[in-house]
């Protein structure tokens, strides 16, 4: 008497496509017949081609160095870099920010820190702590808060120093 193998127990019934039975078996019986190896659906693409859902809309983009930018993403290529139109930087500072006009905008794709879509019907909802300011005003005041953070920061790496712990980024040269 000639023994038949036993599937292993974490396989699906035997119907559907016999080289992929789980596939076809997840679908239902009446799901058409697929050849080849299961394929994601697509929703679920990753990195750059996510971004075609995202393309003509209204987006806000956090960069690597602090800056963020806003403007309707017009063409993205396979490696994330994208192409603004309309876009404005915009500077925040304390409670008040400014918007400086950038046009055409690239940005190369792995200086995306954050990105997001903009809600049209609540982009202009600007919380009321938060007021427009000249750019020169907010640059003032951003330089004084790059100032005052960049003394803590020394003051704190000192004192970690003197407890025998290395300083965060003290062998990188920073911009």
């Amino acid at each position: 008497m000639e023994r038949q193998p036993q599937p292993p127990l974490n396989d699906a019934p035997q119907h559907g496509n016999a080289q992929y039975p789980a596939q076809n078996s997840m679908l239902g019986p009446s799901a058409p017949m697929m050849h080849g190896p299961p394929q994601l659906p697509p929703q679920m693409f990753t990195t750059a081609a996510q971004l075609l859902d995202l393309t003509d809309k209204k987006l806000v983009l956090v960069l690597r160095d602090g800056r963020k930018l806003i403007g309707v993403l017009r063409s993205w290529d396979q490696f994330a870099n994208l192409v603004l139109q309309n876009t404005i930087e915009r500077l925040y500072a304390g409670n008040l920010y400014a918007d400086i006009p950038r046009g055409v905008f690239v940005v190369r794709g792995e200086n995306v820190l954050l990105l997001g879509e903009i809600d049209l019907d609540r982009e202009d909802d600007i919380p009321p702590n938060i007021q427009k300011a000249s750019f020169q005003e907010v640059f003032e005041l951003k330089k004084k808060e790059d100032s005052g953070r960049k003394q803590h920061d020394k003051k704190k790496n000192s004192k970690l120093q003197n407890l025998g712990f290395e300083a965060e980024h003290s062998g990188e040269i920073l911009f």
